[in-house]
Formats: structure tokens, sequence, C-alpha cells
């Protein structure tokens, strides 16, 4: 009952619930009149035919025959009283047993229960709330942070302007607070002030408002938003947003990263600490066919391979690991033993190699830029005929086709392309691509994008080498932004993580701990009293207080997380 004051401010202060309250009163008043004038009419009739009876008796029989419980110790003796009790029993049934209760559902009932469920949505955040995170939208790339963050321990609240909804989100364990975003009133409530960073995850000219509202409530908040054109980076940073993201735009540099064309040197996943974390395409080098042993990769660099992306998995590096075509080698060690690794395979620099690029959207535009920006010949196939002129300018030829068609895949140069990058924003179109282009050029590389994880294994089946998801890219950039780190991008689903040794591996030798058997991650270095041993060998003993650097997906570190004494 403590929420009934604010249940009735919420239903005398909506105007939708005003007009429904006085459409019940009108009623009320129509069903209190018909029952007076009936009550009347009755003692006309019975006066008629010489009976007589107190207003009371009148009321008592025209509410009885209304509600068709019809007692029959009052009755008329006439056609006129009986074709009267016809009437109002019929007036009763319709208004009373039909239209009474739909409208007091329509009109009290109904509002009753929205302003409960809309009471039940959070107002604030607690008092002791700080150093959370600020969620503006409960998006597909926020319900994948928020798992991120729960892992990492990081408080965080969503913003949500539609009680209803967050009152749904609450009952369903999502920290939210329900309040409109360009009010300044709501990024109090969720203590902005106190925040660790304010993500802005809706359109640009919505993000724009959401910057310039919590930067009134809090000037020195970080504020990470996120752009759909590049032309609205400026606009958001001089609204007031600390970093903007063009994630279509990163997304194509990501996939164009991962494309085998131009200038083969290795790609620089990132870094952490000292180490360097990079990935370089074997194909059309001298290591193709050979085991990880034989290749003498950390004899001649110091490199070494902790992991080899095999159609989209990346597998355990043993040294009888043989490595294929298309085999993408993972390598960790420092900067000058990368350089020391491209120098290595400078040889096998191709500039001619023409790339297929399938959609001419943002992100294949992206894509076409960044492989031109490598020296590679680029191919864009598109359906949109409007966009010729457009493309013209952003690769070495544009063909307008359906993808679907034999002749314009063929116009393309799918059998010269060594490389496929699919663009279109819808999955069941690119799993459909990757199985047609798989089947036209069985050697061909193909690099396409996916829009939910989930279809991760479908695109992989279909015959792509490598996925990228625009949400795994903005969790994983939001993510190292959030704990102030260097942006990590393995592959879809894979991550770096770094856990303390648990206390029943505490002595073991690493490759008696089942890090890798058990648990699937790949230990890249352990960091001992500030120091960081890269590429630390099986013989290695874990020791107290020591961390692991690993790499493998969320399931894997769940894995090691639950593992058990062996």
């Amino acid at each position: 009952m403590k929420f009934l004051p604010s249940q009735l401010a919420y239903l005398l202060e909506d105007t939708e619930t005003k007009q429904n309250m006085a459409a019940l009163g009108r009623f009320v008043a129509l069903l209190a009149a018909s029952i007076g004038l009936f009550s009347v009419l009755f003692h006309v009739i019975m006066v008629y035919e010489g009976q007589e009876h107190s207003w009371l008796t009148g009321l008592y029989w025209t509410m009885t025959v209304m509600s068709t419980l019809g007692f029959g110790d009052i009755t008329f003796r006439s056609d006129l009283g009986r074709g009267f009790s016809i009437i109002v029993l019929v007036y009763g049934v319709v208004m009373l047993l039909i239209v009474a209760p739909f409208t007091f559902i329509r009109f009290f009932y109904a509002p009753w229960l929205e302003a409960q469920i809309h009471m039940r949505a959070p107002r604030k955040v607690s008092d002791d709330m700080n150093d959370h995170v600020v969620i503006c939208a409960h998006d597909l790339i926020a319900q994948g942070l928020i798992t991120r963050l729960n892992e990492l321990s990081i408080q965080y609240v969503v913003i949500e302007p539609d009680p209803a909804a967050a009152a749904q989100m609450h009952s369903d364990g999502v920290n939210v607070v329900t309040g409109r975003r360009d009010a300044r009133s709501t990024y109090e409530a969720v203590r902005v002030e106190d925040a660790r960073i304010v993500i802005a995850n809706l359109g640009d000219a919505e993000n724009s408002n959401i910057i310039l509202t919590a930067r009134e409530a809090a000037a020195d908040v970080r504020i990470v938003a996120f752009a759909d054109a590049i032309d609205s980076i400026d606009v958001l940073e001089l609204a007031g947003a600390t970093s903007v993201i063009p994630l279509k735009q990163r997304l194509g540099e990501q996939l164009a990263s991962r494309v085998t064309a131009g200038m083969q040197t290795a790609h620089r996943i990132g870094e952490y600490e000292d180490l360097v974390i990079a990935e370089f395409p074997i194909h059309g080098t001298s290591l193709v066919g050979q085991s990880i042993r034989s290749t003498n990769l950390r004899q001649l660099t110091g490199l070494n391979i902790v992991g080899v992306w095999e159609r989209g998995q990346l597998n355990p590096a043993g040294p009888d690991t043989i490595l294929h075509e298309h085999s993408v080698p993972v390598v960790v060690g420092t900067e000058e033993q990368i350089t020391e690794l491209d120098a290595l395979f400078v040889i096998y620099l191709d500039f001619d190699t023409p790339v297929l690029v399938i959609g001419g959207g943002t992100v294949g535009r992206a894509v076409s830029r960044s492989l031109r920006d490598r020296g590679a010949s680029v191919t864009i196939l598109d359906s949109n005929r409007n966009l010729q002129n457009e493309l013209s300018s952003h690769a070495d030829h544009v063909i307008i086709g359906d993808a679907a068609n034999l002749q314009s895949v063929k116009a393309a140069g799918i059998d010269e392309a060594h490389s496929v990058v699919l663009t279109t924003n819808d999955d069941a179109t690119n799993v459909f691509l990757a199985v047609y282009c798989r089947g036209l050029s069985e050697d061909a590389h193909i690099v396409s994008r996916i829009s939910h994880d989930w279809n991760l294994e479908a695109i992989h089946r279909a015959g792509a080498d490598f996925a990228l998801s625009r949400a795994s890219l903005a969790i994983q950039t939001l993510t190292s932004l959030i704990l102030d780190q260097e942006l990590i991008l393995v592959g879809e689903g894979t991550e770096l993580f770094v856990e303390p040794i648990p206390e029943h591996l505490i002595g073991t030798l690493l490759s008696a701990s089942g890090i890798g058997a058990d648990a699937g991650l790949n230990v890249i270095g352990i960091r001992t009293d500030g120091d960081l041993i890269a590429n630390p060998p099986a013989t290695t003993e874990l020791v107290a207080g020591a961390e692991l650097v690993m790499l493998g997906t969320a399931e894997q570190r769940q894995r090691f997380v639950s593992m058990k004494p062996r």
C-alpha cells in the first residue's frame, strides 16, 4: 500500500487517464439516471395497477430485474407492467453484464494496472553507487556489454524512457532507471557525476542531445558516443563527447585487415604491456604445408605461435600443428620481433591481388578504402545502380548486378580474386553468398560481416574463413575504454583475459595444469612480481600471486574459473 499515493498521483496526472476517468464517470451517471428513471416508472405502473410500494421497494425491484436476479417477490399483473419488466431486464443485461465490465476494465482497471507497472520501474539508483557505467539504450550491444560488465564486477545502469519497458527489464534483472534521455534530472538520478563513463548508443541526432544533457549534469564525466556517419564525428565531439566510435567504419577496417591482399604484413591485434599480439596470413608463403616446429619461426624471430585460425576457429598451436593454405597463425612477441617477421616475408608481397567486395554500403566502402590504402586492387559488386558513380571513387572497378547471379559474379572477377569480403547487413544473405562464393572458388579467402553472433557458426559452415559482427566490435571497444586498456580484437568471441592463478594450480607445471586441455585457453604470458614472462614454456611452474594472460572465449574463461583439481 505504500505505493498507493504514487499510483493515484500517476492516474491523476496522466492526460489519457483523466479522459478515461471522465468517460467512466459519464457511464456511471447514465447508469444511475437509468436506474432512477426505471424506479419512478415502476411506481407509476404500480399505481396504474392499484398497487402501492415505497420508493426503496422501487429501487429494490429495479436492481433485481436489471441484475437478472429476479427474486419474484414483486411482480406486475398487467401486460404493460410485464412489457416494462422485459425492457428493464434487457437494458440491465446490456448495461450491467456487457457494457459495465468492459467500461470498468477499459477506463479504470487497465489504467490502474498500468500505473502499478509504471511505479515498479526504478526512478533513481542507490545513493552509494559510483564508478559505474551509464548506458543510454538497451540494444543488442548493451546486452552483450552488460554480460561483460557482470563478469568484470563493474556496476552499470541503463536509461529507459518507457516505464513499462523499464519495469519489465527490472524484473528481468537489468539494473535500469526510467526517465527521459533529454532531461538533466534523469542523469542526476543515475548519479552521472560519479559515473566511470557514459555510453551514448543511439542515432547521431539523439546522441548529440544525450551528450549535451549529460555534460550539463556532469562537466567532467567521460562520454563515449557511436556515430553512424563519418560526418557526425565532428558534431558529436563539438557537443562534448570524449570519444566517438564510427562503428561501421571501424568494422570495415577490421574486415579489411583480415584480407590477404596488398602488402602482406602482420596485422597487429593489440598490445598488453610489452607484448604485441599479431596475426599474419601465410597464403602464398613457404610456410604452407609445414608444421609449426619445422617453420623455425621462434629461432628466426623469437616469436611464438600461440594459436592458429582455421575457418573462424582459433585452435591451440602445438609443435606438430600443420599450417594450411588459409591458416592464420597468431603470434606473441615484441614490436621488434614483429618487424623482423614482416621483413622475413617481404618477398611474398603481392600488390596485384584482386579483392572482391560484395555490398557497397558504408561498411563495404570502408573495406575498399582500407584495402586500396594497402595497394590492393578492389572490385565492388552492388545491386543498387544509383550508387555506381559514388562507388567509383572508392574502388578500382564497380559492377552493378545481383551477387546471386553467376554472370554478375563472374564479371566481378570471382575466378581471379584471392579474397572475397561480404558486407551486406543481412546474415541470411551473407550465409547464402558464402556458400555460393565457396562453390565458385574453393581457394578464395572469404571474410564476412555478421549482424548476430548466433550466426557465427552458420557463416563458418557456409565457407567463410573469418567473420566479425558490429556488436562484438562495439562490445570489445567499449570494454577496452572502460578498463583504460588498448583494444585487442582477436576475433569474433575471442578475447584476452588476465586471471589470477587458482589455489589448486599453485605449484603445478603449466603443461600439467589443464588450462589448454580442459579449458581450451591459450596462455600467452605470466605476470609475476610485476614482470611479464612472454610465451612461457610448458615447464613453467605456476606460483602463488602470479597472473595468467590468456586468449580464448567467454565460455572457455568460465570453464577455467570452474576448473577443479585434476
